[in-house]
């Protein structure tokens, strides 16, 4: 079995777009209408925020989503695992491993020297996976402010 990623495309989005829905149901944070009317932006090459498809065997099986930013602390551009997903049936086989891999593989290639991600506090399983990868806890608090237009 393997698992590849590729940037997504304009033909992906219904795909993606389901992929989506299934991870933010799951995480408890579903997606609202300014989150939605992303996804086509994102899909057709959106430059902040390229998106991936993960792929089995050539079947899709998930997606994850690159942000860049630029951080002086980080020496430059950094980027933030936004949301990487792997459908259910196949998690606990090392293919999440691989997953995270692979979007540290994008972010190599996209020039990020710094890759952030967050877990839910709750997920104990994948806070586990990222320390064994590498990731480190920065012991700071995520905040967040939505800007209406």
């Amino acid at each position: 079995m393997t698992l590849t990623a590729r940037r997504a495309t304009p033909a992906d989005e219904a795909q993606f777009l389901a992929f989506c829905r299934d991870f933010h149901l799951e995480d408890g944070s579903p997606l609202d209408d300014a989150a939605l009317a992303t996804i086509g932006r994102v899909v057709a090459g959106e430059p902040l925020a390229p998106a991936y498809m993960l792929a089995l065997n050539g079947q899709p099986v998930g997606f994850f989503v690159l942000t860049i930013g630029y951080s002086v602390e980080n020496g430059g551009y950094d980027g933030y695992i936004d949301d990487i997903y792997l459908i259910p049936g196949l998690r606990g086989q090392g293919l999440g491993r691989r997953a995270v891999e692979l979007a540290i593989e994008a972010a190599r290639v996209l020039g990020i020297r710094a890759l952030l991600l967050e877990v839910e506090a709750t997920n104990h399983r994948a806070y586990a996976l990222y320390e064994k990868m590498g990731f480190v806890d920065t012991k700071r608090r995520l905040l967040r402010q939505i800007i209406a237009p």
